[in-house]
């Protein structure tokens, strides 16, 4: 890490968590919490003024090539910096054409080219590549709210990984392996781990706190030309290797593909490799299913309970995150929202009913829903549970 890296990772970690923690102050008064316009001026002004000397140093450094880690790490930095900025109106991607932050973004961009993720920071930056420094580790605010927030989605996706991983050594051994019950309850517990960490950030996070000053960061902002989604906290692999090795998503349905291609960049390319490699694998249903001839065998009737479990688990998180977090958290409280602040509510760019209406549908497909409209695994998770003696 070079001397500017390192003197722009200092600062990141000490005043720009001050100065966002002061201007959330200076928000949270207001009667329009959601107003920024016209706030804290001097604090902005200050924000920008002190970033920018930083990144501009590093922009004339060059490329240092100290390795996809120190890359990755500086681009999150860069990231963190341009959505604040992002957060408190001093760059707005509906005014602009191009993004102000000019070195900023040339910075960006140069380092998500050579690494191959997109060049904003991603929700990696903030989970599970999140480095601590004596006990701390990045944050936007010093704000005990993003503190739960961020705390609980690491907790949740490392869960999922581990769930991820199981399911994936299931592929080469077979579901009639001894040891594929040994790796069903692995994922079993993992999908444990994930409701129990859910239902903590759900009990423990204030919705109007995450609302007003956490959510704010996620916004999409301008890289040069471009707008950029914000970081979802579904940005990585091992979800939708669920989805798939389970059989309750499909990689070639096209509202699912798509969200596939969507976030390809936003994740880690190690993520990248995984998840193009579980988009060419059968499911762990269709081996079943096409086990029927063995449907009163010891092997089957054991591994089969397991995956039901399993299936049963994954869909018990997607509707406690879709009727808990989206809509305790976003859904209701952009109700209370002044008109002129609905337009900028969502993270993912698509107005908010279209957002709520494919997370609907991604949660019943993830459930196996009985649905006529879309395509789900209803009815072949009936029949395999009726193979159960």
């Amino acid at each position: 890490m070079t001397e500017n890296t390192k003197a722009f990772d200092s600062w990141l970690r000490t005043r720009f968590v001050e100065i966002n923690s002061e201007l959330e102050k200076l928000y949270w008064q207001q009667d329009d919490k959601a107003n920024v316009e016209g706030v804290g001026e001097h604090l902005k002004h200050q924000l920008e003024q002190e970033g920018n000397e930083h990144i501009r140093a590093l922009l004339a450094e060059g490329n240092t090539d100290e390795g996809f880690d120190n890359a990755f790490d500086l681009l999150g930095n860069v990231g963190l910096f341009m959505a604040a900025c992002r957060r408190h109106e001093i760059t707005e991607p509906s005014r602009e054409t191009t993004s102000p932050l000019v070195d900023a973004s040339a910075l960006a961009m140069h380092i998500g080219a050579s690494i191959g993720v997109t060049p904003r920071f991603a929700t990696a930056h903030l989970t599970t590549h999140n480095k601590a420094v004596d006990g701390l580790y990045k944050r936007f605010t010093n704000l005990e709210d993003e503190k739960v927030f961020v705390d609980y989605n690491t907790k949740g996706i490392l869960a999922y990984k581990r769930a991820a991983d199981a399911l994936l050594k299931i592929q080469p051994l077979g579901i009639s392996h001894p040891i594929a019950a040994d790796l069903l309850a692995v994922a079993k517990h993992a999908l444990l781990d994930v409701i129990e960490s859910n239902n903590a950030l759900y009990n423990k996070l204030d919705t109007d706190r995450f609302f007003y000053c956490v959510r704010p960061y996620y916004k999409p902002y301008r890289v040069g030309k471009e707008v950029y989604r914000g970081a979802n906290a579904g940005d990585f692999a091992g979800i939708n290797v669920i989805d798939m090795l389970l059989g309750l998503c499909f990689a070639n349905e096209p509202s699912y593909s798509q969200m596939l291609v969507d976030k390809f960049l936003y994740m880690m390319p190690e993520d990248q490799q995984i998840l193009r490699e579980s988009m060419r694998m059968t499911s762990i249903m269709d081996d079943f299913l096409a086990a029927e001839t063995e449907r009163d065998s010891e092997w089957l009737q054991t591994n089969l309970k397991l995956f039901i479990q399993v299936c049963k688990l994954h869909g018990d998180t997607a509707i406690g995150h879709h009727n808990q977090l989206v809509s305790k958290y976003i859904a209701q409280p952009s109700q209370k929202m002044q008109q002129q602040h609905m337009d900028k509510v969502t993270a993912s760019g698509p107005p908010l009913h279209v957002l709520l209406n494919s997370l609907e549908q991604l949660r019943d497909r993830r459930a196996a829903a009985k649905r006529d409209d879309i395509r789900t695994r209803y009815d072949d998770l009936t029949k395999l549970k009726q193979w159960i003696k």
